[in-house]
């Protein structure tokens, strides 16, 4: 199985300038963990978290006029659609984080999450 098979390809994707409370807002309607930042002065896309939320409110910022660029995940990690879904998890455990930007020739193709591994390696009945 390949990242294609279980990544989501239905990517809510925000500006850096959005707000973190805006960001947190969008997430919960949607009920995701992560949104990808497009960036048109940067070379790739970046990646705002649950986590990275947890670290925004956590420092006591305003969330209504705190960006969430100044909070993006330090390093989006990249995955072709093609990588196998066994390598994806283990570079996902390796570098300790749950979600994955799928990128092919340089377009997002999607985003993939532990959860989405979890719901094709064991389907529920």
């Amino acid at each position: 199985m390949q990242v294609r098979d279980a990544m989501t390809t239905n990517v809510l994707t925000l500006t850096p300038g959005t707000t973190v409370r805006s960001a947190a807002r969008t997430m919960s309607e949607r009920n995701i963990g992560a949104v990808v930042v497009l960036d048109p002065e940067q070379p790739g896309p970046g990646i705002f978290t649950e986590r990275d939320l947890v670290r925004a409110i956590g420092s006591g910022s305003n969330p209504d006029e705190t960006l969430i660029q100044d909070f993006l995940t330090s390093r989006a990690v990249f995955s072709e659609p093609e990588l196998s879904l066994a390598d994806a998890a283990t570079t996902m455990i390796q570098g300790g984080f749950r979600h994955l930007v799928v990128v092919e020739h340089g377009t997002l193709r999607g985003i993939l999450s532990m959860r989405d591994i979890m719901r094709v390696w064991r389907p529920t009945t």
